[in-house]
């Protein structure tokens, strides 16, 4: 079985492994422990732990578990109530934390609970903050108040050393195929790679690196971006020439969707393949959204697909 490590943080993460675990691969998805909004800041800063809702969303997309189970931990307690906004699975893997220690000890418990299929590990046990230099000079901490900020963010790195796990390691240097998910690049898929030991490893990688585009620009981070302009901003911090292949929507979103994602300032990703040619970056290029529940959203099972497709043709 060809075995994938994927990157990545938040929905986009997420939404890309409730295709993948659909097929027939060995799946390690590595997740960033840097948020600090919502309820997982306020857990955070309650009992100094890393970050845990990213994780929780990852273990929801990767559970084989029934609707009702899932629908259970992804309850959130209503507003009027000391629990305001915590969900049920954020307050039990923090239960676990305060139980086990650490996510090595606490996943596995979760894991087991919610038929999770295939691993998953947070980058780093360390309870870290991200902080964003912008083109001033001002630096911005926390991920939430990098993401609020309309500030230009140019440079990104963490409030002290990250420790990665060994085992985050060794899952990078028995890939077949590296995958960096789509979503927030300075936020989902930076954190990861600014990190030197990860940095390192996936350079010295002989697996297959795979992007998968974002259809909409990201307002004051990726304004105006085409698909090759993610690919170098990834490639600034792994070094050019690293990924080899991107998976890219290439159908209009539809209008009144259109109407929308422009309303929140954002625009839908061009792919322009000449540079991607000059680039040498091998490109899939497929009708890739869905709409759910009003949201433009990659479709999870054809993502996953093209994924699947690529590893078997590279045998």
């Amino acid at each position: 079985m060809k075995k994938v490590v994927i990157f990545g943080g938040g929905s986009g993460l997420s939404q890309l492994l409730k295709g993948m675990i659909e097929f027939p691969i060995d799946i390690t998805a590595v997740v960033s422990v840097s948020d600090n909004g919502g309820s997982t800041g306020k857990l955070r800063e309650e009992f100094s732990i890393p970050a845990v809702g990213d994780i929780t969303k990852v273990l929801m997309a990767m559970s084989g578990e029934s609707k009702g189970v899932k629908d259970l931990f992804n309850y959130r307690f209503k507003d009027n109530t000391s629990l305001a906004n915590h969900s049920i699975k954020n307050l039990i893997i923090t239960a676990l934390l305060e139980m086990k220690g650490d996510f090595a000890h606490s996943l596995p418990i979760l894991c087991d609970l919610l038929d999770v299929k295939g691993k998953i590990l947070p980058l780093t046990e360390d309870n870290v903050n991200l902080i964003g230099v912008t083109k001033e000079g001002y630096e911005i901490i926390g991920e939430a108040e990098i993401t609020e900020s309309k500030r230009k963010i140019v440079d990104l790195k963490y409030n002290k050393k990250v420790n990665v796990k060994p085992k985050v390691l060794e899952e990078i240097k028995k890939a077949d195929l590296i995958i960096f998910s789509s979503g927030s690049l300075l936020t989902s898929i930076l954190p990861h790679i600014i990190v030197p030991e990860i940095s390192e490893a996936i350079a010295t990688s002989k697996a297959k690196k795979m992007y998968i585009c974002n259809m909409l620009t990201q307002p004051g981070e990726t304004d105006d971006f085409k698909v090759s302009d993610h690919i170098k901003v990834l490639e600034s911090k792994l070094g050019k020439g690293t990924i080899d292949v991107v998976i890219a929507n290439n159908l209009k979103i539809p209008k009144n969707m259109a109407l929308l994602a422009k309303s929140e300032g954002k625009d839908q990703v061009e792919i322009d393949e000449k540079k991607l040619e000059k680039m040498n970056i091998h490109l899939i290029a497929e009708k890739l959204f869905k709409v759910e529940n009003g949201y433009v959203r990659h479709d999870a099972l054809k993502t996953a697909f093209l994924i699947f497709s690529y590893l078997m043709e590279e045998e």
